[in-house]
């Protein structure tokens, strides 16, 4: 028997017979649906030699399901003028499509071969591997990227939100049928799942369609819950003569996805580096010319978070930024952000949120999230409430709490010669 949960707004909520979570959003003044099947897999959870198997599986369940071919499954959503995509996260792996509203029944059955019926043959897998390793190639190439994992391998040290999500070389050439198929049955379990739709949809008659794709899913064992990541302090340079700039990340620990205070939070971060308007852009690039690309950003999780603050400089001019970026944190901690500051960092939430709410896809996306991480779903109205009542001394309270020089972890990446960087150069 299906149970049925408590309506909010629009968003319904059912659960299968064998676990599996359905949350739909009826948007009727569209012709679309977003459709979406949300795993807890990711980077997080694999352990030693798995690492980058939850990305991998990604790409090799559009290799061939029992019941369409490679070829059959690029083609179906095409011809119907939709979209087909997937994507690795941290702590999740998606598998959605956007259709008309009279194509949700063929969604829905490329989602489940995918997810249910794929078939991991080995004359795939080594293909897959060369596909990946070139993937791996390619980020490689990219100082910004390197210099991101070098960043989260070491503030994460010891811990999967630390391990890349593509996995390494060494690891990615070792994968084997035998360990995708059994991964794929611990993982890909019903408790482990989440089904989510918006759009112009009838809920009942959705939750019907996918209890008879998904409804012969065997339940298994719940995933052994994850240890909390404990986050590191260090200070990491490392050199690369081909670069022209120095690439400069520094970060602190911050609140998980669904703490109280992300509002605050996330006001914080948009006056320190959110946008043109922002401290880091107004004085680093705008006054002092030391940098084109500066900015802050939040990388939140189910039980921790991240704050990291980016730039590219010259080599000469590192220094001078890295004392840059320690001054704002400092003004952040001993100064309440002016009123006029509060007004444009929540006018411009405000704007990002309602603007990025406009399609069928980000309501799909916003369900996914609001189901796996928060305990109650928050209407739009709610969360611009929430914004809204953001005060500038929880701002600055959650500034003293977090830029701390002990807890501030620092890489660097390009042509760095003798420089020497300390804790001491690290003071707010």
């Amino acid at each position: 028997m299906v149970l049925a949960l408590p309506k909010v707004g629009e968003i319904e909520r059912a659960t299968l017979p064998n676990g599996i979570r359905i949350v739909t959003e009826a948007m009727p003044y569209v012709r679309s649906v977003s459709l979406g099947v949300w795993i807890g897999a990711g980077s997080r959870i694999e352990r030693g030699p798995e690492n980058g198997l939850s990305h991998f599986l990604e790409h090799m369940v559009f290799k061939g399901t029992k019941n369409r071919s490679a070829e059959d499954i690029a083609r179906s959503v095409d011809s119907v003028g939709g979209g087909l995509d997937a994507f690795t996260s941290k702590e999740l792996v998606s598998f959605n499509t956007k259709t008309m509203d009279e194509h949700l029944p063929l969604a829905l059955d490329i989602l489940a071969e995918l997810v249910v019926n794929p078939l991991l043959r080995e004359e795939d897998l080594e293909k897959e591997k060369s596909v990946i390793l070139e993937e791996i190639k390619m980020e490689a190439d990219q100082p910004e990227f390197v210099l991101h994992e070098t960043f989260i391998s070491n503030f994460w040290k010891g811990h999967g939100l630390g391990k890349p999500i593509l996995g390494t070389r060494d690891s990615v050439k070792k994968f084997r049928t035998d360990t995708l198929r059994e991964f794929h049955s611990r993982v890909y379990s019903p408790s482990n799942m989440v089904i989510t739709a918006a759009g112009n949809l009838d809920h009942d008659k959705l939750t019907k369609l996918i209890s008879d794709k998904f409804g012969g899913l065997e339940p298994r064992p719940a995933l052994a819950p994850d240890s909390l990541p404990k986050a590191h302090a260090p200070i990491i340079l490392k050199k690369k003569e081909s670069l022209e700039q120095v690439h400069i990340t520094l970060g602190v620990p911050a609140y998980r996805m669904a703490h109280e205070l992300r509002y605050p939070l996330y006001i914080l971060n948009t006056v320190l580096g959110g946008g043109m308007s922002s401290r880091l852009f107004q004085n680093i690039r705008e006054k002092q010319g030391l940098a084109y690309a500066v900015y802050s950003e939040l990388s939140l999780f189910s039980d921790t978070g991240c704050f990291t603050v980016y730039a590219g400089t010259a080599a000469e001019t590192a220094k001078q930024v890295i004392s840059s970026v320690m001054e704002e944190l400092r003004l952040l901690k001993e100064e309440l952000i002016s009123e006029d500051e509060l007004r444009r960092a929540k006018d411009h939430l405000k704007g990002s949120l309602l603007l990025g709410m406009e399609s069928t896809p980000s309501h799909m996306s916003n369900l996914a999230r609001q189901e796996l991480y928060f305990e109650n779903f928050m209407t739009l109205d709610d969360m611009l409430e929430n914004m809204e009542n953001v005060k500038r001394d929880e701002v600055q309270a959650i500034a003293q709490a977090f830029f701390r020089t002990e807890d501030i972890a620092l890489a660097m990446l390009g042509k760095l010669g003798d420089m020497q960087i300390t804790r001491d150069d690290l003071v707010c």
